[in-house]
């Protein structure tokens, strides 16, 4: 299983903090966003490697970083040649680039670097294996303004997902889907024609949005709490609860 981190975005709402430097790689308490993530994903015996899709921008500097690095596994860094946020590629256009451009055949576990939760995905790896499909991570959403900015999933009694919407003003369900995704290797074959097929491109959740309807998808129910850094105030936040970690 490869594990295909995207990191290309430029985070301009944490601007000046990232106008210069990659949002995943800033330090919270004693690591950075993304290490925090590695560390849990590294340990995990059927990931085998780290791919990291950055810009051009800020390529350099993850390849500093992935050079100082200390994990099991190796740690590679793919450059997509863009170098600002009106150009950028958009989530599943990166995808692809690293699927393609690594040719890549094997089981993925892909997810946005700018994330800290407080659970393993080994869990979700142990539940993508028992279930034998493609899965997308959910997690139940009270709130109403926050299903309308996310994707969100109707499932049945086993969880199998039966529809998806991308940002619904009127959600089918509570459960809202974060950023994080095990497809199998049989379904590469139509990640890869997905554009063939109208799939948006900019967020990563496009991608199981187009897959829905064309293949199986189960979904696991998130054990814990995450933190997406998206925002000044969520950064703050999060440097408040880890400062010490």
């Amino acid at each position: 299983m490869k594990n295909i981190i995207i990191a290309a975005g430029y985070a301009t709402r944490l601007y000046p903090l990232t106008e210069n430097f990659p949002k995943p790689l800033l330090k919270i308490g004693e690591s950075t966003i993304l290490d925090r993530m590695l560390v849990d994903i590294d340990a995990i015996e059927e990931v085998d490697e780290h791919i990291v899709v950055t810009n051009h921008k800020f390529a350099g500097i993850f390849r500093d970083w992935a050079d100082k690095a200390q994990y099991t596994k190796p740690i590679s860094v793919i450059d997509d040649g863009t170098s600002s946020n009106e150009t950028r590629l958009g989530a599943v256009n990166d995808l692809l680039l690293a699927i393609n451009s690594r040719n890549i055949n094997d089981d993925i576990l892909v997810a946005a670097a700018d994330n800290i939760l407080d659970f393993s995905f080994a869990g979700f790896v142990d539940y993508f294996k028992r279930v034998g499909s493609s899965v997308i991570m959910c997690h139940h959403e009270p709130s109403l303004e926050k299903l309308q900015r996310t994707g969100v999933i109707e499932v049945d009694n086993d969880f199998k997902v039966l529809m998806m919407q991308e940002k619904p003003k009127q959600p089918v369900s509570n459960w809202a889907v974060p950023p994080f995704y095990i497809y199998a290797a049989k379904d590469l074959p139509l990640i890869r024609d997905c554009m063939n097929h109208g799939c948006g491109f900019d967020a990563p959740g496009n991608l199981a949005h187009y897959l829905v309807g064309v293949t199986t998808l189960h979904a696991w129910k998130m054990p814990g709490g995450r933190l997406d850094i998206g925002s000044l105030d969520s950064y703050h936040e999060a440097m408040k609860k880890y400062e010490f970690s």
